[in-house]
C-alpha cells in the first residue's frame, strides 16, 4: 500500500489538481507528489515512512531546519495566550524593531500574512507616492499571484504585458511592463522611453522562481540609478533572499539599497508571514496616515511572529551565514565534480543557504539560457535522487535550499545518491 498515492487520489476528487499550491503538483517532472508527516532538522518522513534528506525546506523558510526546539517551544509558549487577537501586540513592535535594525532600506515596517500580500500592498504605496501607475517586472521572476504581477514575460527591449493567466484583465496587464533580466541595455532603453511614468521597478535581486539567476556586473546598481533619476521607487523583492543569502539580505550583499523592501518566508519561522517596508515618507502613505489603503485581520499574528521572532534571534549567532554558505557550497561544488566525473553536461552554484541546479555547460544568467538548458535531463536526475531519499525541487526553474542542520553527513550521503544517479545518465 502507497500511502501518498492514495492521499493523493482522494485529494484530486476535494481539492483542484489534488494540490493547494501549483508547484507542490509534481506537473513539471512527472509522477504524483508526496505527502509528509514529520520533519526534524535536515530530514523529512513521508506518509509510508520513508525519510528524505530535504533540500526544499517548505521553500525556503526553515532556515534552522525542521522542527527548531526552541522556535517550537516559543510558538507553544505564546499560543497558550490565544491564536490572534486582532489588535496590536507587543511582538509586532519587537519584530518591527528587529526588522527595521537587521534590513538596510527599512525605516518602518508593516506585517501582512504572505510574500504575495508583501509585494501586492508595496507596488499599491509606490503608486499613491509615485501618482504613477506603470510598473516593471523582469523576464522569470515571480512576486506573488496579485493580477498585475502575473504577466507574461516578453523578448526585447519593452514589453507591455499580456495576461499570462485567466482571470486577469488586460486593463491590469497593460500597466506591466516586462523586462529581461541582466540585460542593461533594454533597462537603459525603457527608462529613456517611459522613465517618467514608472511608479515602480519590483526585482529578486537574486533571482529564484526561475532556478538561481545572480545579478551580472552592475546591473542592480545601474537599476538603482536609472529609479533615482527617474523618480520610480526601487522594490527588491526579498521574500525569498531576506535572511538567506545574508543577515542583510541581498541588498546588503551587494551593498544597493532599494527604496522598498518585501519579506516573508523566514521571518515567519515556518509560519505564515510576510512584510514590506522602506523609506518612512514612503511608508508614511499608508493608512491611517495617508490616502493609501492595506489592511489585514490576522496581519502580524502572534503565533508566526513568535517563530519568526526566534528564528530571527538564532540566525544572528556568529559565523551562522558562512557556516550556512559554506555547507551550501560544499553541496554545488561535489555534485558538479561527480557529474563531471560521468561526463554529465551539469553544473551548480549558490549564493548563502540557496543554490541552484543546471543540466548545462555554464550557469545560466538570463531566462533564455534557463529554458535552453537540458529539462529531460533534470526530470530524470529529479526521480533517480528521489527515490534514494534526496528531496530536491520537484521543478527545473527553482532554488534550492539548505538549512543550519545540514552536516557532512547529510553532503556525503547526497553525493553518493548523485554518484549512482549521474550514472545511470
Amino acid at each position: 500500500m502507497n500511502k501518498n498515492h492514495d492521499l493523493f487520489e482522494r485529494s484530486l476528487e476535494f481539492i483542484p489538481g489534488g494540490v493547494n499550491s501549483p508547484v507542490r503538483a509534481f506537473n513539471s517532472v512527472g509522477g504524483k507528489p508526496i505527502f509528509f508527516k514529520k520533519g526534524k532538522g535536515s530530514r523529512l518522513w513521508d506518509e509510508n515512512g520513508k525519510e528524505y534528506i530535504d533540500y526544499i525546506n517548505s521553500w525556503g523558510p526553515m532556515i534552522l531546519g525542521h522542527a527548531h526546539p526552541d522556535v517550537i517551544r516559543a510558538v507553544q509558549e505564546v499560543s497558550e495566550n490565544s491564536l490572534s487577537f486582532g489588535a496590536p501586540t507587543a511582538g509586532e513592535l519587537q519584530m518591527a524593531e528587529l526588522l527595521v535594525k537587521l534590513v538596510p532600506s527599512i525605516e518602518q515596517v508593516r506585517l501582512v500574512s504572505s510574500g504575495t500580500e508583501a509585494t501586492m500592498s508595496a507596488i499599491r504605496v509606490a503608486r499613491g507616492f509615485t501618482g504613477r501607475d506603470k510598473i516593471v517586472k523582469f523576464e522569470g521572476c515571480y512576486h506573488g499571484h496579485a493580477d498585475a504581477l502575473l504577466v507574461k514575460a516578453g523578448s526585447g527591449a519593452l514589453t507591455f504585458g499580456k495576461p499570462s493567466s485567466a482571470g486577469v484583465p488586460e486593463d491590469v496587464a497593460k500597466h506591466t511592463m516586462t523586462l529581461p533580466y541582466n540585460d542593461n541595455e533594454a533597462l537603459e532603453e525603457m527608462f529613456r522611453k517611459v522613465g517618467d511614468r514608472i511608479a515602480c521597478v519590483i526585482i529578486e535581486p537574486v533571482v529564484g522562481n526561475m532556478n538561481l539567476i545572480v545579478p551580472q556586473d552592475d546591473f542592480l546598481k545601474l537599476l538603482r540609478k536609472l529609479c533615482t533619476e527617474f523618480g520610480a521607487v526601487l522594490i527588491f523583492d526579498e521574500v525569498m533572499t531576506g535572511f538567506r543569502v545574508a543577515l542583510g539580505g541581498a541588498q546588503e550583499l551587494f551593498s544597493v539599497i532599494p527604496d522598498m523592501t518585501t519579506l516573508g518566508k523566514v521571518i515567519g519561522g515556518g509560519l505564515p508571514v510576510g512584510a514590506f517596508g522602506g523609506k518612512k515618507e514612503i511608508m508614511q502613505q499608508l493608512a491611517p496616515m495617508g490616502p493609501v489603503y492595506q489592511a489585514g485581520t490576522l496581519s502580524g499574528n502572534p503565533v508566526a511572529v513568535a517563530a519568526g521572532l526566534k528564528t530571527l534571534q538564532l540566525i544572528q549567532a556568529p559565523q551562522f551565514f558562512e557556516k550556512l554558505s559554506s555547507i551550501t557550497s560544499s553541496l554545488v561544488e561535489r555534485l558538479t565534480d561527480a557529474a563531471q566525473h560521468e561526463g554529465i553536461n551539469f553544473c551548480a552554484r549558490n549564493v548563502g543557504g540557496m543554490f541552484g541546479l543546471y543540466f548545462s555547460d555554464t550557469p545560466p544568467n538570463t531566462f533564455d539560457e534557463i529554458m535552453a538548458s537540458d529539462r529531460e535531463n533534470f526530470k530524470k536526475f529529479f526521480h533517480l535522487m528521489l527515490a534514494q531519499g534526496v528531496y530536491f525541487g520537484p521543478s527545473a526553474f527553482e532554488a534550492g535550499f539548505v538549512s543550519a542542520s545540514h552536516d557532512s553527513k547529510d553532503i556525503d550521503e547526497t553525493i553518493l545518491a548523485a554518484n549512482y544517479a549521474f550514472k545511470e545518465l
